[in-house]
Parts: structure tokens; C-alpha cells; sequence
């Protein structure tokens, strides 16, 4: 197999007369062209040059390779440039998994904008709160709340600190009344859903001395986290639900944030992925979106002013 560099090397000394002059340009010793040379030659089994003290002259055999030599050059510079150019744009397929929730109610509309920025990509998106077999399955990166269970995956951050928050629906409360108390929660209608593999009705809590937990029920369950934030906008009941979820029904007045003054527990949300490979250019400007997009959202948080963002 022909090296680039030994071309390289020869071209350059046919077109200088001087083998000393192209291994001077090529940052390299005459020792390490003069091997060069004869590794080229004892390859091709022919004299490309023939060499004195003073003068250096194509063969016949190396005039008629020299061509193919620069042909040979010519293709590999025009196939890294349409390399390079390639990674300058963002094109090709884009496979995503995402939560119901945080997919449909934030994702969509930010997705829909970044393809319109990026018109040569093509978006394959996957919606549901079952965590992704990304070995399997025909996703590239998943968006998931909380800490990967399988250390073999790599998870880039998008909302470290992002949090849950107990929230229902003003029409509620002002038929029901609003929980002052952790221990109220007994009294009233908690909606619930799946989270990994159990349902989600052991919340957590900090109330700046201790932490505290309890067990919650209701009368409404659902594998899917979006309906249960479409049951607590509808009145259904109290939700606890992470803030990237129910940030916009909040500002809009939808739902009301219950007992702001606790911490409750977090729901970071990273991407995840199989392999480094997988963080091509479209998945790293999406994630930097993504992060920014995050961050003014959780700026809105009810408890900022207590915790690092």
C-alpha cells in the first residue's frame, strides 16, 4: 500500500529537482525522504528518479507514474474538502427518544424551530416514558429524567438541577382547598403515573430542616406522564411533577405551584447515548440548545433563589 506522504514526497521532488528541497519543505530529514524514496520504488518495483550528488531526473517509468501520482493526490485533497465541507453543515437523520411530556409540550416546538435553522435534517423522534434500549433500538440519543441505571451509557447534562414541584389547577383548589400542610396531601386526590418500572407514589421532600416522605394515592393512574399533567390542568387532582413539565401551565395560570417553600426532589434531565461516536455535530448543537433552553426555563422556578442553578 502506497503511503500519501511518500506521494507526496515525490511529486515535490519532481517538480523541484531536488530531493533535499522537498524534504526541506516537507519538515522532514534527507535521511527520512531519501528512506522514503526507496520504500516508494521498492514498492512500485521500478526507479522513479535517478539521483547524482548535484542533479535529480525523472526515469521514463517515473515520468509515466508521476501523473497518476498527482491524479491520486488530486482526489484524496478533493475527498477531504468534501469531508470537511460535510461537517460544516448539519444534515442526515437525527433519532431521538424522548419523555411524553417533556416531548410533546417542549421538544416539538423547539425540534420544529431547529430544523428550521437546519433545513438538511431529518428528525426521527420517539415519544414515551419507558427507558430506551439504546442498543436496540433505532435511536441515536434519549432525553431521560434522573440518573442513567446503566453505567455503560454516556450521559451528557441538559437541566442538572432541575427539580419536581407539587402543583394543581385553581379550579381544584377552590373546590377541594389548598394543602399547607405535607400531611394534607392524605386528603386529597394524588395523580399518578409510572416512573421506570414502579408507579410514582412515594414523594420526597426537604423542608430545610429534614427530609421527608410519604405515600400517596388517588384515584387516577397512567403510563403516561403527559395525561397526568392534562388530568391536573383539567382539575383531576394534585400532581407531582417535574418543573420542565409544568413550567409553561404554571406562568400561563393553569396550574398553581402548592408549598413553593419545600425542596422537592430532583429530576435532572440528561442525554443519553450509547457511544461518544453518537455525539455527531446535529446531536451537540441540539444539546446546546437544549441546555439554554433549560436554563431559562428553570430561571422561572419557584424555588431559584434556593438552589445552584
Amino acid at each position: 500500500m502506497l503511503r500519501f506522504d511518500d506521494l507526496q514526497l515525490f511529486v515535490r521532488a519532481a517538480d523541484l529537482g531536488s530531493l533535499s528541497a522537498a524534504a526541506r519543505g516537507m519538515d522532514m530529514s534527507a535521511a527520512v525522504a531519501s528512506a522514503a524514496l526507496k520504500r516508494i520504488e521498492q514498492q512500485l518495483g521500478a526507479r522513479l528518479l535517478a539521483r547524482s550528488t548535484r542533479s535529480l531526473r525523472l526515469t521514463a517509468e517515473g515520468e509515466g507514474f508521476l501523473e497518476y501520482a498527482r491524479a491520486a493526490l488530486s482526489n484524496l485533497d478533493e475527498g477531504r474538502r468534501l469531508l470537511a465541507s460535510g461537517q460544516d453543515q448539519v444534515s442526515g437523520v437525527l433519532q431521538l427518544s424522548a419523555p411524553s411530556d417533556f416531548g410533546r409540550n417542549l421538544l416539538l416546538p423547539w425540534l420544529d424551530e431547529f430544523q428550521r435553522e437546519h433545513p438538511k435534517l431529518t428528525v426521527r423522534l420517539l415519544l414515551g416514558d419507558r427507558i430506551a434500549d439504546l442498543f436496540r433500538q433505532p435511536v441515536d440519543i434519549a432525553l431521560r429524567y434522573g440518573e442513567p441505571e446503566d453505567s455503560s451509557l454516556v450521559a451528557l447534562p441538559i437541566a442538572p438541577q432541575n427539580r419536581r414541584v407539587l402543583c394543581a389547577a385553581p379550579g381544584y383548589l377552590a373546590r377541594h382547598g389548598e394543602p399547607r400542610h405535607l400531611e394534607q396531601l392524605a386528603q386529597h386526590n394524588c395523580l399518578l403515573y409510572m416512573l421506570g418500572s414502579r408507579v410514582h407514589d412515594h414523594w420526597s421532600f426537604h423542608d430545610g430542616k429534614r427530609e421527608v416522605s410519604l405515600t400517596v394515592s388517588g384515584d387516577r393512574f397512567s403510563d403516561d406522564a403527559d395525561v397526568v399533567r392534562l388530568w391536573a390542568v383539567a382539575g383531576a387532582g394534585i400532581a407531582y411533577k417535574s418543573w420542565l413539565d409544568v413550567a409553561a401551565d404554571v406562568l400561563a395560570g393553569r396550574l398553581k405551584v402548592l408549598m413553593p417553600e419545600l425542596l422537592c426532589e430532583r429530576a435532572p434531565l440528561n442525554l443519553l447515548c450509547a457511544h461518544r461516536a453518537q455525539l455527531s455535530k446535529p446531536v451537540n448543537l441540539l444539546r446546546e440548545m437544549l441546555v439554554s433552553r433549560c436554563i431559562l426555563l428553570s430561571s422561572q422556578f419557584p424555588g431559584f433563589s434556593k438552589i445552584d442553578l
